[in-house]
């Protein structure tokens, strides 16, 4: 019977050493050194713009192009208005509408010297991307300035349209 509880305890200290063995064959669950790095992205100064007297120049005179086109603009919508009130309800095709619509159409190529110096400046900013160059502070404003008065001057044309349409 001692002999039997002995074979009993060896094998029962055998498979306990065989749980306790083998902590080597799986990995540690303790964090890996790559599981203590950052993904962020690190954090880069934003490249400075450095004056360009060339380039103010040229954002001058485009931006005067854009103060001419608006004036004009302004001036064209204030004949455009009068005569699309007045062909309003007008036939199609009628002179009173046809009025109307030279008048929106002189309206229109007002809009394209606005677009034109919006497309300028957009292409001068793409242009200053594509070499690698910082933004231009001046250039984004005066782009963002002649792209607003493109927008307004879209929506006026259209509510001029619509409403010689009699909507």
């Amino acid at each position: 019977m001692k002999r039997i509880v002995h074979l009993l305890l060896l094998a029962g200290a055998t498979a306990l050493a065989g749980c306790a063995d083998g902590t080597d064959r799986y990995p540690s669950l303790l964090p890996r050194d790559i599981e203590d790095q950052s993904l962020a992205e690190p954090k880069v100064p934003a490249p400075v713009a450095t004056p360009d007297a060339a380039l103010d120049t040229r954002i001058a005179e485009l931006r005067e192009q854009v103060d001419m086109a608006i004036t004009a603009f302004d001036t064209a919508a204030r004949g455009a208005e009068s005569k699309v009130a007045v062909a309003a309800g007008t036939a199609t095709g009628s002179d009173l509408w046809l009025d109307a619509q030279a008048a929106l159409g002189i309206l229109d190529s007002a809009r394209g010297q606005t677009l034109d110096a919006a497309v300028t400046l957009d292409s001068l900013a793409i242009q200053r991307g594509l070499d690698g160059k910082p933004p231009y502070p001046a250039l984004q404003t005066a782009s963002e300035t002649a792209n607003a008065a493109a927008e307004r001057q879209r929506t006026r044309i259209e509510a001029l349209e619509r409403r010689l349409a009699g909507e």
